[in-house]
């Protein structure tokens, strides 16, 4: 039986560093709160996170166990840290097709975005019962560098395969928190970002598209996009300075990791969700 009452739908990623399944958990947790008090109906939004980090973490750390015990290194959380961290963006890097030391190219790639497939899949035959509502993306940190490569490959490559919403035509929202997308731009001349909102986008959620992308000052990975080319400067609906945390980490490179669990955050995010999740939306 259709769910009528679902009136969006929210896929939430995460970036890079070691990270749990219910990574998601303490922000769908703090914006359905504030839906809530906005007077909406939390029901409304139909929630699936896109958990990849563990495609990655054995060679990590079967790699690191080797190399601890034979390198008598120095740091060893730090190093921890910078594996899991740089390791798996040097991972998810996109290469051309081919073969070197008997690795396929491009595998990672692959694989990460075949997950977010798959979770689009279990969101749109799942809570939705097949039926397309607006599409909301959360992307955190190194997670909008992936999602908009994903978006960015569906927008070029037509899989008839899929339905309209796992195509990605219902694009009507993208929240990209610390999001350090500019990092990867800077080996072209003219940056061009993903087509948004989505072309086929009905008209009546058109108008309520936005993307918006929060960063807080002291979070060094946390990058405003609209400065990264003029395409992206008309994109982005706004690059929004938001302080995370409290008073000690959240005056410190550590806000990074704390937009998952601040209130103020999750206010913004409940806001946005509402202009679709209420009855009048």
């Amino acid at each position: 039986m259709i769910e009528r009452k679902k009136r969006v739908a929210v896929l939430v990623i995460h970036g890079i560093g070691g990270q749990r399944a219910d990574f998601a958990e303490p922000l769908i947790r703090g914006v359905n709160r504030e839906v809530k008090r906005l007077g909406a109906d939390a029901s409304a939004i139909a929630w699936q996170s896109v958990y990849w980090d563990d495609l990655l973490v054995p060679r990590q750390q079967a790699y690191l166990k080797r190399a601890l015990k034979d390198g008598r290194l120095n740091y060893q959380r730090l190093r921890q840290f910078v594996v899991s961290a740089l390791g798996d963006a040097g991972a998810y890097r996109q290469r051309p097709s081919g073969m070197v030391a008997g690795a396929k190219l491009g595998r990672t790639y692959e694989r990460v975005h075949a997950r977010i497939r798959e979770q689009l899949s279990g969101l749109y035959h799942g809570p939705l019962s097949g039926r397309p509502l607006p599409l909301v993306l959360m992307a955190h940190s190194f997670g909008g560098h992936i999602l908009s490569n994903y978006v960015w490959d569906s927008q070029q490559t037509l899989d008839r395969h899929l339905s309209a919403f796992e195509r990605m035509h219902w694009l009507a929202g993208f929240i990209t928190f610390g999001c350090n997308i500019p990092l990867f731009t800077f080996a072209v001349d003219k940056p061009v970002p993903i087509r948004f909102p989505a072309t086929r986008l009905p008209a009546r959620f058109k108008e309520k598209a936005r993307w918006l992308n929060f960063y807080d000052p002291d979070d060094v990975l946390g990058w405003p996009l609209k400065p990264v080319s003029p395409a992206y400067a008309r994109a982005v609906d706004a690059d929004i300075r938001l302080q995370v945390g409290g008073a000690v980490s959240g005056w410190t490179p550590a806000a990074h990791l704390l937009y998952w669990r601040d209130r103020r955050f999750a206010r913004h995010v409940a806001e946005f969700l509402t202009t679709f999740a209420s009855r009048s939306g």
